[in-house]
């Protein structure tokens, strides 16, 4: 009887190769490529508002809304067939005192004329907690102005919003935003 010959066990770093493994791995050029727009089209299609036609914040100066400050905001609207809807936009703190925020809002048309609104934003509920959304201390809120309206005048609209809160520094206030979009 002949003695089965002796197998050589070879230690694991000579058996596995590196160059192999990574080689299956990495991508090649037009792999890379391909990738690279699969990445930036999948963002595009998610990033793309097709409705807005205005979405702008104005960064109050140390969350303290002076009532002389006005927040102006400037829109061009082409298109005077089209129905819209006006979105106001608020950021406060906690340190906000207070459970709503009154504004004037005044419209400057492309003709000069101006009009004027007095609103009310409920920022807090009666328990006082904060109505809007975030995950931090810091809440969004976003109330829908005017639903639907036709713009007469095509040309260019300054919106223009002031506190109303009967105190000359408004603490607490982070941003003051306005969004148009189609409806």
């Amino acid at each position: 009887m002949k003695a089965a010959p002796a197998r050589m066990i070879l230690p694991v770093s000579i058996i596995y190769k590196p160059s192999t493994c990574y080689s299956s791995m990495m991508l090649h050029y037009p792999e890379k490529k391909i990738l690279l727009l699969f990445v930036l089209f999948t963002g595009l299609l998610v990033s793309c508002d097709s409705k807005r036609i205005y979405d702008e914040n104005i960064i109050v100066e140390n969350g303290n809304w002076d009532a002389r400050n006005k927040m102006k905001f400037d829109v061009t609207i082409p298109d005077t067939g089209l129905r819209y809807n006006i979105y106001l936009k608020v950021r406060n703190a906690p340190e906000y005192a207070y459970s709503n925020l009154f504004l004037f809002l005044n419209t400057l048309f492309p003709d000069g004329k101006v009009s004027r609104d007095t609103l009310e934003l409920t920022l807090a509920d009666y328990d006082g907690r904060w109505l809007g959304s975030g995950i931090g201390s810091v809440k969004f809120s976003k109330f829908l102005f005017r639903q639907g309206i036709m713009f007469r005048q095509k040309g260019r609209y300054q919106f223009e919003m002031e506190q109303a809160m009967r105190v000359r520094d408004l603490k607490g206030i982070r941003d003051i935003g306005l969004r148009i979009e189609k409806q």
